[in-house]
């Protein structure tokens, strides 16, 4: 994935920032913002963008409220069951905008774009922006507080740890380095009132599981038979990489016990024949 625009959106006024003009001079002024601790930013699934960011740029993205992850602990909190074709209970944030819960609004122009980039993958490098483009683009954006706002109202204080948790997990998720991000911010620890009110959780961790060259086939399995069935057998988020993030690689995001079971399922994968 490239970047070739960051938009920042406040509560007044989004700004379009054309990285194709601006460069790395731009990106190092908006760098600060993107690392700090204090800065909470809103984000519908980061982590692509945080891959782009980290390897195009260096940056390694910090403090992300995912309105992706904030959704799927919500509906947990609701006890809501995940659709068997929907074990990872992941939202589109075309369907979040859809959730008369957070907006309620249509996003029409979404599938415009998507066969626009299937015609020409550098649709968004083209220069000028067309009027199209800079209002697709700013709607990606524009309703993200707004949405925010609707689900810290509903988040309980369990649920924000484990967001700030799988939040750090998500923007480490696509950025493979050698030195299993030993200077990336640490992951948030728990605090002290959920440890005082006997709330000890399992650690989540990240695990990135090599797949040899030719493999995925096997784990992903005829029509994505074989990925479903341990997806659905793990309380896990599994994230194949190829399209969306590095080739060959299987990410898993969860408790660590399930983190586990995933990695066995996965490995068992590559031997069935």
């Amino acid at each position: 994935m490239s970047f070739y625009f960051l938009l920042l959106a406040f509560r007044d006024a989004v700004y379009l920032v054309d990285v194709i003009q601006g460069g790395d001079t731009l990106m190092n002024a908006c760098k600060p913002a993107l690392e700090s601790s204090y800065i909470t930013k809103v984000i519908h699934d980061c982590k692509r963008d945080s891959e782009a960011l980290f390897f195009q740029f260096g940056i390694k993205l910090h403090n992300v409220m995912d309105t992706q992850i904030a959704y799927s602990l919500i509906e947990e909190q609701e006890g809501k069951e995940r659709p068997l074709d929907d074990v990872n209970h992941v939202i589109s944030f075309v369907s979040l905008l859809a959730d008369p819960r957070y907006c309620g609004m249509p996003y029409l122009e979404k599938e415009e774009v998507r066969v626009l980039l299937r015609k020409d993958p550098n649709f968004w490098a083209n220069r000028p922006f067309s009027e199209m483009m800079v209002h697709t683009a700013v709607a990606d954006v524009r309703f993200l507080l707004y949405i925010y706002d609707k689900m810290m109202e509903k988040l309980t204080d369990k649920s924000l740890f484990h967001l700030s948790v799988r939040g750090s997990l998500y923007c480490r998720c696509f950025c493979i380095v050698d030195n299993e991000h030993i200077d990336w911010p640490p992951i948030p620890c728990l605090p002290g009132q959920l440890k005082t009110d006997g709330y000890f959780p399992e650690e989540e961790i990240l695990s990135v599981l090599s797949v040899p060259p030719g493999k995925m086939g096997r784990v992903i399995g005829k029509r994505g038979s074989t990925i479903l069935a341990i997806k659905q057998s793990c309380d896990a988020e599994i994230v194949i990489g190829g399209a969306r993030g590095p080739s060959e690689k299987v990410f898993i995001i969860g408790p660590l016990k399930q983190v586990r079971k995933a990695e066995a399922f996965l490995r068992g994968s590559l031997f069935e024949f």
